[in-house]
């Protein structure tokens, strides 16, 4: 039984079969197989940043069809043109997703891209989000992705285009209101955000 971070080789690829063995408190990430550790407990900051997403479209989709999901809340992701058959080596634990195809939904999180994923920067953690998260949260195919930089005070919103490739919308700073592709009646003002 691996109770530890320690028992584990990093340099190793792991699957989803791996991870649900694993018995340890730390939170992690598989991402294309290897095993990132997720910061230790988030920011007082961080968490108004995520309670005020969660709180806004929480109320937005109460009378649509897609559920709304926090960390930790496992999405397990299989690149598009994989084949069926193969392993799952991509398990993230996104701050904030939406996902409006309840087919993708189970008992242990959702299995395939949500519509929308927020990720709020924290110290440390910024390369995963900013490199790895946005690689394979553009092969797997979700459709809008925020990158919440607290630190600058912006947002950054890609969208996926019809090549599967993400294009980058102007930063959204103090004076912006911050606008979804995926759900264009959501609003919000990016000052909001960032107020103490």
């Amino acid at each position: 039984m691996i109770t530890s971070l320690d028992q584990l080789d990093v340099s190793k690829t792991y699957s989803y079969a791996d991870y649900l063995k694993w018995q340890f408190e730390e939170r992690v990430e598989l991402i294309k197989g290897k095993l990132f550790k997720m910061s230790p407990a988030p920011s007082r900051k961080h968490q108004e940043i995520a309670s005020l997403f969660h709180g806004q479209l929480y109320q937005f989709l109460n009378s649509q069809s897609c559920q709304l999901y926090f960390a930790p809340f496992d999405v397990r992701l299989t690149p598009r043109k994989a084949d069926k058959s193969d392993k799952i080596h991509t398990v993230v634990q996104p701050d904030i997703c939406v996902i409006c195809d309840r087919s993708k939904l189970d008992d242990k999180g959702a299995i395939g891209a949500p519509d929308l994923i927020i990720e709020i920067l924290s110290p440390g953690n910024s390369q995963t989000e900013m490199k790895n998260k946005f690689e394979v949260y553009e092969e797997n195919g979700v459709r809008e992705y925020w990158i919440v930089d607290p630190a600058n005070e912006v947002v950054w919103a890609y969208i996926l285009n019809d090549e599967g490739r993400y294009i980058g919308l102007h930063p959204f700073t103090l004076e912006d209101e911050l606008t979804s592709h995926v759900f264009p009646e959501f609003k919000l003002n990016v000052a909001d955000i960032f107020k103490d």
